[in-house]
């Protein structure tokens, strides 16, 4: 059989049942332009638990996205039919090796990217309360609750408030406008786009420019601590310290890594060969600016906060009552419902001003939502073409929308909008998210060393593939150290949500398939006359026993 060729891939599409090209890389790039809007979901909760050194996590982390991304660009490349991104791609990588790695990494992929939609739609919910009620109403405080789920986490619960039936409206509107195909989205990711980057801009140039970042809400760079009496104090570089900034370059990947979603659209591309490299870059470019100037400025402005109200204690100790602070560690901060209202108050130009602000970082959430509908959703359509997840999920309508999957996106979400803690949700998505980056990354070199010969429109330089290969050990290792400064608990219960890909892809593997894999996913594994041999021997075994001992061996530090 002959190796896939991008003159081999149909430039065309417009059948029922397949995915449409329709854009070009500046389509791709608007609805990846979503991704700096995450910056919103977690940025006050990282703050609030690293201290001073928040902005550097930021910095960090998207330089260390940045590098990741020419990999992605690289693997995408070589599969220009494909949907779906770079866990698809990987999944190609590892499948030779193992049937059930393989589906681990499009599973982890989605189950990331897919929360977007409910942390995304809670927090639009909670800027949209927070402008027209103010903390106290009615509307703001009722709730009824309907499952306590304090066995998986101290005050977790399944709960109907306002914060959840305005979510719901908001992933309806953004259903209705994905359910026209991708080209429609593009068009409206395209003014969303403009909207939404608007006020991120000016609330990460404004403060700096005006002189109302002070030096001390920095410097000097130790981590968060508190005193006996609940004080804040600097903290020293010890276990715990680093454990913090783990903990937050661990939280922060989930926000800063997300533009490797531009390679989604690989299948929906006019040109493949050209569009797939400038989608990615061009978005990280976007995104190191986002990533840098907004949490500097945020920080800057707000302060790291003080003490306000001690803790009340109960006669055994026990905590009946938190303490309270100002600035950063207020809880609004940390849950993220205030952050919008901060950010707006932060630009300055009194009520008015504010509250168009406001209306523009909602915009900037929808956009994220819109980003995360349309990359998780041609995941899951993807990996039900390849054999990996059910057969229905890849069906589509008539106008190429993938509808089956973006019914299980929206049905999954409404589940997480229901639930009382999103960063919680957020840490315990992102531990997926982290298996599916160390899967990724290292599918990068195992392409090298299978598919030599087959056509690289886009090459990434050997020493960058070599330095995520790093990485991938790098966020496995802040994972282990960091994941539970989120909640006791995270980190195992991220790794079962993660694992529960094997039943289901067992059920479509050798139940709906017979154990044989799909015509066109056997295409792409034996293309060439070398059909199945595995070149790169025993080294994939090797990197996920390593792996597996990273993630052991730096938990084991802070049990």
């Amino acid at each position: 059989m002959e190796a896939t060729t991008f003159e081999t891939v149909p430039q065309a599409a417009s059948s029922v049942g397949s995915l449409h090209r329709k854009i070009d890389w500046r389509g791709a790039f608007w609805v990846a332009s979503g991704v700096p809007a995450l910056v919103l979901f977690s940025i006050g909760a990282i703050a609030a638990t690293v201290g001073k050194p928040a902005w550097i996590v930021w910095i960090v982390s998207i330089l260390f996205g940045f590098i990741q991304a020419f990999t992605y660009a690289e693997i995408a490349g070589l599969f220009p039919h494909k949907s779906g991104g770079a866990s698809v791609y990987g999944a190609v990588a590892w499948v030779r090796y193992s049937k059930l790695i393989a589906p681990v990494s499009v599973w982890c992929n989605w189950l990331a990217w897919s929360p977007v939609l409910s942390i995304g739609s809670g927090l639009a919910a909670g800027y949209i309360l927070t402008a027209l009620f103010p903390a106290d109403a009615l509307i703001n405080t009722w709730q009824l609750t309907l499952v306590d789920l304090g066995w998986i986490k101290s005050g977790l619960s399944l709960r109907i408030n306002a914060t959840f039936a305005i979510g719901l409206l908001i992933l309806l509107t953004v259903f209705a406008v994905q359910h026209g195909g991708i080209l429609r989205s593009a068009r409206l990711t395209l003014v969303l786009g403009v909207t939404s980057l608007i006020p991120l801009l000016l609330v990460g140039v404004v403060p700096l420019f005006t002189g109302d970042s002070a030096q001390a809400n920095f410097l000097p760079l130790y981590p968060l601590a508190h005193d006996a009496a609940g004080q804040v104090i600097d903290g020293p570089w010890d276990l715990s310290g680093w454990s913090l900034m783990a903990g937050g370059l661990f939280m922060a990947a989930w926000s800063t890594y997300g533009f490797e979603t531009a390679v989604c659209y690989t299948r929906e591309f006019k040109d493949p060969k050209r569009d797939t490299f400038k989608a990615i870059f061009y978005a990280g470019l976007l995104c190191i600016l986002v990533f840098t100037l907004v949490p500097l400025a945020f920080q800057g402005s707000l302060g790291l906060g003080q003490l306000v109200t001690p803790a009340v204690l109960d006669a055994s100790g026990a905590v009946v009552s938190p303490a309270v602070y100002s600035g950063l560690l207020s809880p609004a901060i940390y849950s993220g419902m205030g952050v919008g209202q901060v950010m707006a108050d932060s630009i300055g130009g009194g009520k008015l001003v504010a509250n168009i602000v406001l209306i523009m970082l909602v915009l900037a959430t929808l956009l994220a939502i819109m980003t995360s509908m349309s990359g998780s959703s041609r995941t899951l359509y993807q990996a039900s073409v390849d054999g990996w997840l059910p057969k229905y999920l890849g069906r589509t309508n008539e106008h190429g929308a993938p509808t089956a999957a973006m019914w299980t996106d929206l049905s999954f979400n409404l589940l997480l909008l229901l639930m009382s803690d999103y960063v919680f949700v957020l840490a315990a998505s992102n531990v997926s998210y982290i298996i599916f980056n160390f899967l990724n990354l290292n599918a990068g070199w195992i392409h090298r060393l299978d598919r030599p010969d087959w056509i690289r429109p886009y090459k990434a330089p050997t020493v960058l593939l070599a330095a995520g290969g790093v990485l991938s050990f790098v966020n496995l290792a802040c994972m282990g150290l960091g994941a539970d400064i989120w909640g006791a608990g995270t980190l195992m219960t991220g790794l079962l949500l993660a694992l529960l890909i094997l039943p289901v892809f067992c059920y479509r593997h050798y139940v709906q398939d017979k154990g044989l894999f799909p015509e066109a996913m056997l295409n792409d594994l034996y293309v060439q006359a070398d059909a199945g041999q595995k070149r790169a021997g025993w080294l994939p075994y090797v990197t996920l026993i390593a792996g597996v001992l990273v993630v052991y061996g730096s938990h084991q530090l802070v049990v």
